[in-house]
């Protein structure tokens, strides 16, 4: 294996997610199993986060660039088929950096990247975290699931939604995306930390890391389900654009009351601009 790898992160898009349900996390899953397979590219590590995704990558420069675009595109069009946009990721930069074995780098990449989901009080450790690789490392449980190569041809087209395939041995779980272990070189990032303790400590001490104690926090896809019922009983209404700038005070407000949701949260899964958010939030506390 190489000693020289490319931590990929885009931005973090302000207005909107990426993921609006768990069918959605399901589809980048098995966007990065055919990417990884069909390009013969060690994806280390990843996570995909409701408004970016991080990667670890195996490669050059030039061919992180490649699977990153390839990614966002194929993500794009299959965001536009189901909601009808086709402009989520059209402008969403990408940030590369180079890390190393040897000078600890790595580690420090790859705990910075399976925090992401600890940092945001999604759950209270990596591994608990289904959308990426945090229970690849150090887990001895025993990962199970369907073969790709027991599935009929029409199965593993609804379930990778590509005509490219993956390799018959890898295997889909029960929550209907190609287990992780089966395209990452497990063995190897378990070599480079060489111990679970080892592991650990660059999680606890990584600058995505939290307090293990603090609650984890309500997910963007769950307010968002909630955000469309407020829409409706609060208001009689469908969508945003249907509020006033006192009725959108009011939405806002009551997320952040049901929800303890910050600015932030509020402006991704709304759709406003957190600069909006704010100021109708304001405009509530002085009143």
């Amino acid at each position: 294996m190489r000693k020289i790898f490319w931590l990929v992160t885009t931005d973090h898009l302000t207005d909107q997610i990426w993921f609006k349900d768990d069918d959605d996390f399901k589809a980048a899953m098995n966007i990065v199993a055919v990417l990884a397979s069909t390009m013969n590219l060690p994806v280390i590590a990843f996570i995909l986060m409701s408004n970016h995704v991080h990667f670890v990558l195996g490669c050059d420069r030039n061919l992180a660039v490649v699977f990153i675009t390839r990614f966002k595109k194929i993500y794009s069009q299959y965001y536009s088929k189901k909601y009808g946009s086709c402009e989520l990721l059209r402008d969403n930069a990408v940030d590369y950096q180079q890390i190393v074995i040897g000078d600890e780098s790595f580690e420090r990449g790859v705990a910075y990247v399976l925090m992401n989901s600890v940092a945001a009080k999604i759950c209270l450790h990596a591994s608990e975290y289904p959308w990426g690789t945090g229970a690849c490392y150090f887990n001895p449980t025993q990962v199970t699931g369907t073969r790709i190569g027991d599935m009929s041809a029409r199965a593993r087209m609804k379930i990778l939604r590509s005509r490219f395939s993956v390799p018959d041995d890898y295997t889909v779980n029960e929550h209907g995306y190609v287990n992780p272990s089966c395209y990452v070189p497990v063995k190897f990032v378990e070599s480079v930390f060489r111990t679970p303790s080892r592991m650990t400590f660059f999680l606890n001490n990584s600058s995505k890391a939290k307090r293990v104690k603090e609650a984890p926090a309500f997910k963007d896809q769950v307010i968002g389900v909630a955000f469309q019922d407020l829409l409706v009983s609060l208001f009689r209404k469908h969508t945003i654009g249907d509020l006033d700038d006192l009725q959108k005070g009011e939405l806002f407000r009551q997320i952040r009351f049901r929800f303890s949701a910050d600015p932030a949260q509020i402006a991704r899964v709304c759709g406003e601009s957190y600069e909006k958010v704010c100021e109708l939030l304001e405009s509530f506390s002085d009143s």
